[in-house]
Parts: structure tokens; C-alpha cells; sequence
């Protein structure tokens, strides 16, 4: 049955529609906004898988070159692997849902967005996230949402849900927040080092948007819902759990409290051997459902200590940082290096500068755009000490990369004082909590390494919530076991005046204004005193870029003297960068750029390229050859391409009846510019120069 319920968002129509596309799959719709048409699916297998202990989602969002009425570039005339923004995107949609599916439910889910229509002036990619919890509200998939989420943008100081592109380029914010009816639960975005009290009006603002998409989604499920799936609760075995509790409880305890984690998951390793081995023939084939109990009788205890005796799994308070230890410059070769380690967590981040042939170039439903600042995360399995085949960046890397990539672009120079490509690549060398928020840090320590005239440092911290019904603790700079127990991983940062990257994703069905100004400003104290840690090491730039980068000196010349810096088919330039080896850039408005390693080269290549653009100027006297005789005067070239004419009357003192008397074509001759009319033309004297002229002003 085909209905279509829409609600005004913005001063737009938002609609969503189901029952004329996808009528096989269990949910799907079609969500329109403006001329965005995103259609998003929803489809679960029959059948529990039994051979896993984690909830199998699968989350695509996918961008047709047809919505926006492109083909494909290249030769292989299809979509390809997925962009960086397409993997963030359904990153996006899978971390609000996620959490929203019933324990015990382990059919394999999967949510397909597919991109039908791009308007140019909106942003689609946030429309899948309300599309995602609507179709799978109408489908027999238990799903316990709805959830909606928005774009949220400020101009002005004044708020705009889902802005247009131009708008959130113009602006100081850009959020993506995910929320239910009572709470948020997912915030992903990044500022121009807003205020914590804002960043809380923000998603303030963004919470009360989202209502308009819940109720047209409690109106179509009502319409067009189908009965949920009955989730089959797994039958506890009572006596199980009791004598796991028993063998297992004390000797849990004392493990988690070894604050080194690979000695602590050794020691929680050897207890469940030792409970498997003792429970074998009493509970034969319960090794599965044993693993289960430990685990959660782990994460009882974890929480319990923390919210009941203020104490962590290392021994730290709730608002403790752990220790930190910053080092620069240790690798010689390099623009920009920096080692940052946090506890058990530590960074090698490098900064690469390059010109502008490095950038990035990104064929995208808009069009072609470059990107000069790039942020790359490797998260290796050496890391965490495990073995794994090396493959390419996984959604994980991407996402991470893509925060930190956002924390740190606030802060970096424009094009037009610092005219580098920067590249940042951040190597996790040991992980156990927030890699993500060390590379912030390390990125902003190998940045001024590498003397990059950054406005400010930057840090970055997570946080983590354990929520036992009243009783609340916010955690400060969270191990990945705290992570794993928790109910909330939210990631801030920024530098001494605001935020400029934040990450949020709830576990639970949300959480409150309350507690999340409470987070940010904890989260705040955590960043300063990072900032103070790696103020000890380095606080501003280096006076001067790496030895081992290329410098790039930019010069400006007439627009209209380009042509001449080109020459016919690129001939001129290739000759300049054939005899000094830089590298060369000149843009529309007669800005050059000028790049090489030597600076022998570079002041060699600027002068060749002045040499061509210069300009006569009235009174000043030039070396000229000689390049036509007339019966009135000889016309001299006294720049490249510039002639001017020396007229019979001006040649000598004495009186000039033939000019070939004087000069003959090929002389190099003294002149001085005594006019240039308004069409350009250069009357030149010989007579008027001195015969002793100072070698500095002949130009």
C-alpha cells in the first residue's frame, strides 16, 4: 500500500513515502528533501546466527553519479569502491541504530541508502539516518526507535537546521546529531573552536528539530507497520550463573584491577579456563554460554566499582588523565614528527608539506574539488597485540581519520599565507583507549614540528558514562575496557578557547542535557591539561619549515603577462623548469608560485619569470638591443617582448641625419624611458643618458 506523510522542516518539505519502490524488501521508503531523494531499505535473514556473540548489522550508504546527472569518470564507466564520504556516512546511520536493537537478537540486519537524487544546494547524506529508522519501523524487524537526525549549522551566531552547502561553508559549526524522542544519541561534527555552553544550545536545537521526523514515522508505522518479529530470549541457566558467580566473582575482581591490560586479559583469560575446566562435566557443551557469564559478570564489576567506590580498573579517579609523554622532532628525515603516548595508548605522527600538484583531487556529485589538507589513521594490529593480514584502510581507520581531520582544520593557515599541501599521517603504535582523540594531539605537536604557522595548539580527550539507575560517573580519558562496559564513548576536542571536534555515540537508548554539559565541561579541564603536557614540549611553530620541504615563494605578476610565463604550448615554462628543476603553479589572478628543495633554484626561477613579466617604468634606464631601423628612429627591445622607439631627435646631442650613423640593429644601447602613452606606447632617449651611469639602476 503506498502512503506518503510529510511535515515542513526548515521552511522545506520533508516527506517520506514506502509501497511504490523496493516491495520485496521487510522495510523500505523514500525520503525526499527539496530535490533529494534518498531510498533506504531494510532486510533481515530467517535465521539467528548461532555461531556469533554480536549483534551482525550491516549499514550502506551509496551515492549514484545519476542523482546528480554524471557519468562516471575513468575508463570502468561504473560507481566503484566506496568514497571516504560514503564509508562516514553509513558510519553515521549505523552508530544510532545500533544501540536500539533488543538483546538476545542476532538475525543479520542489513541498511542499504541509496542516493536517487542530489540537490545541489542540500546535502543528502543526512537524510538516510531518519530513512534508516523508518523503514525499519514499518518492517517486521524489532528496532526500538524511532530515531531522527539532522544537520545542524550556525551563521551569525543564530542556528540552522540542515543549511544549504553555501551556509555551512559560511558558518562556525557543522553537526550531524541522531536523536529519539526523550534523548540524542549520536553527534558527529566539527566547529571553529565554538563555546561549550553553544556546542550545548547546538544540540539543543538540533533535539528539538528532530520531533517534526518522529512523528511523521510513528504516523506511517501506524498506517503501514507490519507485527514485529517475536526475539526468542535465550533460557538462563540459573544454576549455570550461580556457579560461575561463585568460582569466578573474587578472582574477577582482583584481575580487573591490574592496570597493565595485557597482564589483565591474560589473568582473565586463565580464570575462564580454569571455570571452563572445572564446569566441563557438570555443564557439558556450555563453554559458549559460560564465556557469556564471565563477561557480563566482568562488566558488572567493572561497573560497580566505578560507581560505588570511585575507583577505575588503573586506580584512577573519575576525572584523572593518565600519564602523558610528548616528544617532537625524532625522525630526521621527516617534515614534522612527533611521539605522543597517553597511559597505554601512544601516536607517530608526521606532517609531509608539498605543493600544489599533491593535493587531492575528488571527483564528487558536485563536481571536481582539491583538497590541501589531508589526514591520514593507520591502526595496525601490532597495536593491540594481535595477528592480522594487513589490508587496506578499514571504516574504522576512515572515521577516525576523518575526526581528527576535522579537530585539526580549524586551526591551520590559509592557502593564501602558508600556499603548502599538508599531509598528516598519524601510525598507532600501542592502543588502549581513544588512538583517535592521541592523534589530535600528535598531529598538532608534528604540525608545529614542522614549523606550520598553526593558529593554536589542539587536544583532543574521551570521555565515557557508566549510568546504574541514579547513580552516574563521567570518565575521564576512557581505557578501552571502559569503553567496552560503558554506556556512552564521546570524544571533544579543541584548543584553550572551544571546541573543534566532537564525536558521541550512546549505548544506550540516550542521554540527557544534564549530563552532556556536564561531559563538556569535564572533557574541557581534561583538554587544558593535556594542553599544558604538550605546551612543555612545544608551544608555537618552529620559526622555519623543515630543511628537507620544499620552499615555495610566491610572487604576483600582471594577469595579462601569463601568457608570456607560459609561451606558446607551455614552451616558455617547461624551459624554466627544465633549467632549474622547481616546481611552478600560476593561478587566474597572476598569483605564482614557486616551489624547490634549492633556493639557488628558486631565486634563479624567480628572476627568469620576472625577467618576462616586468613592466617599463617612465624614468628609469634600461640595456636595450636593438631591434629595427627606421629613417626616424630605431625601435629597441628593452624587455622581453617590450619594445620602445628611440626617435631620430633623441639618438645623440648633435644633430642625426642618418640613424644608422649611430647604432645598427643587434646593438645593446642605454636608454631611458622619458613616455608611455595611454595606448602603451614607449618613447625612449639615448641622448638623455649619462655617460657614467651607475650599474645598479640600469634595469
Amino acid at each position: 500500500m503506498f502512503k506518503k506523510i510529510e511535515t515542513e522542516l526548515a521552511g522545506r518539505k520533508f516527506s517520506i513515502e514506502t509501497g511504490q519502490m523496493a516491495k520485496q524488501a521487510d522495510g523500505a521508503v523514500v525520503v525526499r528533501y527539496g530535490d533529494s531523494l534518498v531510498l533506504v531499505t531494510a532486510v533481515a535473514s530467517e535465521n539467528k546466527r548461532e555461531d556469533i556473540d554480536y549483534f551482525p548489522l550491516t549499514v550502506d550508504y551509496q551515492e549514484k553519479t545519476f542523482s546528480a546527472g554524471k557519468i562516471p569518470g575513468g575508463f570502468y564507466k561504473r560507481e566503484g569502491k566506496p568514497s571516504d564520504k560514503e564509508i562516514i556516512t553509513s558510519r553515521c546511520i549505523d552508530r544510532p541504530i545500533r544501540p536500539l536493537f533488543p538483546e538476545g537478537f542476532f538475525d543479520e540486519v542489513q541498511i542499504i541508502a541509496t542516493l536517487l537524487s542530489a540537490d545541489p544546494e542540500m546535502e543528502p547524506d543526512i537524510l538516510s539516518i531518519t530513512g534508516a529508522s523508518a523503514a525499519l519501523e514499518i518492517s517486521d524487524i524489532p528496532f526500538q526507535g524511532p530515531i531522527a537526525g539532522v544537520r545542524i549549522g550556525r551563521v551569525g551566531g543564530k542556528f540552522i537546521c540542515n543549511p544549504t552547502v553555501q551556509q555551512t561553508k559560511e558558518g562556525d559549526l557543522e553537526l550531524i546529531v541522531a536523536g529519539s524522542r526523550d534523548a540524542v544519541v549520536m553527534v558527529e561534527g566539527g566547529a571553529k573552536e565554538l563555546p561549550e555552553d553553544a556546542f550545548v544550545e547546538a544540540i539543543t536545537f538540533a533535539h528539538q528539530s528532530i520531533q517534526k521526523l518522529l512523528d511523521i514515522q510513528e504516523e506511517l508505522k501506524a498506517a503501514v507497520g507490519k507485527p514485529k518479529r517475536v526475539v526468542q530470549v535465550p533460557i538462563v541457566n540459573e544454576l549455570l550463573i550461580q556457579r560461575v558467580r561463585t568460582i569466578a566473582f573474587d578472582k574477577i575482581k582482583e584481575a580487573v584491577q591490574i592496570p597493565q591490560k595485557l597482564e589483565r586479559y591474560k589473568k582473565l583469560d586463565e580464570i575462564e579456563e580454569e571455570v571452563k575446566s572445572l564446569l566441563r562435566l557438570e555443564f557439558e557443551g556450555e563453554e559458549k554460554n559460560i564465556s557469556d557469564i564471565l563477561w557480563k559478570l566482568r562488566k558488572e564489576i567493572i561497573r560497580k566499582m566505578i560507581v560505588e567506590e570511585n575507583r577505575r580498573i588503573d586506580g584512577r579517579r573519575t576525572t584523572d588523565i593518565r600519564p602523558i609523554t610528548c616528544e617532537v622532532g625524532i625522525l630526521p628525515r621527516t617534515h614534522g614528527s612527533a611521539l605522543f603516548t597517553r597511559g597505554e595508548t601512544q601516536v607517530l605522527v608526521t606532517t609531509t608539506l608539498g605543493t600544489s600538484e599533491d593535493e587531492q583531487r575528488l571527483d564528487s556529485l558536485i563536481g571536481e574539488t582539491f583538497k590541501r589538507f589531508m589526514l591520514h589513521y593507520n591502526f595496525p594490529p601490532f597495536s593491540v597485540g594481535e595477528v592480522k593480514f594487513l589490508r587496506g584502510p578499514s571504516r574504522r581507520d576512515i572515521g577516525h581519520g576523518n575526526l581528527a581531520e576535522r579537530a585539526i582544520l580549524p586551526v591551520l593557515p590559509p592557502d593564501s599565507e602558508f600556499p603548502y599541501t599538508i599531509r598528516i599521517v598519524s601510525e598507532v603504535l600501542e592502543s588502549n583507549g581513544s588512538s583517535s582523540m592521541a592523534t589530535v594531539c600528535g598531529s598538532s605537536l608534528s604540525l608545529m614540528d614542522g614549523g606550520v604557522p598553526i593558529k593554536t595548539a589542539v587536544a583532543g580527550i574521551a570521555l565515557g558514562l557508566i549510568k546504574e539507575e541514579e547513580k552516574v560517573a563521567i570518565l575521564s580519558d576512557i581505557l578501552g575496557d571502559e569503553d567496552h562496559i560503558g554506556d556512552m564513548d564521546f570524544k571533544v576536542a579543541g584548543t584553550r578557547k572551544g571546541i573543534t571536534g566532537f564525536q558521541m555515540d550512546v549505548k544506550i537508548k540516550g542521554i540527557t542535557s544534564d549530563i552532556l554539559k556536564k561531559a563538556l565541561y569535564q572533557a574541557r579541564e581534561g583538554r587544558m591539561f593535556i594542553l599544558d603536557k604538550m605546551d612543555e614540549v612545544i608551544s608555537k611553530p618552529r620559526p622555519d619549515i623543515s630543511i628537507y620541504a620544499p620552499r615555495i615563494q610566491t610572487i604576483r605578476i600582471p594577469a595579462e603577462k601569463i601568457k608570456d610565463v607560459i609561451g606558446p604550448g607551455g614552451k616558455v615554462i617547461r624551459g624554466i623548469i627544465d633549467q632549474t628543476g622547481v616546481k611552478i603553479d600560476i593561478e587566474d589572478s597572476g598569483e605564482v608560485h614557486i616551489a624547490s628543495n634549492n633556493i639557488e633554484s628558486l631565486n634563479k626561477a624567480i628572476k627568469m619569470i620576472r625577467d618576462l613579466t616586468r613592466t617599463a617604468e617612465p624614468g628609469e634606464i634600461y640595456l636595450g638591443k636593438v631591434k629595427k631601423i627606421t629613417d626616424f628612429g630605431a625601435f629597441v627591445e628593452i624587455l622581453p617582448g617590450t619594445e620602445g622607439l628611440i626617435h631620430i631627435s633623441q639618438l645623440a646631442h648633435c644633430r642625426v641625419k642618418n640613424v644608422r650613423d649611430i647604432i645598427k640593429e643587434g646593438d645593446e644601447v642605454l636608454v631611458k624611458v622619458i613616455d608611455i602613452d595611454r595606448n602603451g606606447k614607449i618613447r625612449l632617449s639615448r641622448k638623455e643618458v649619462l655617460e657614467n651611469v651607475p650599474q645598479d639602476h640600469i634595469k
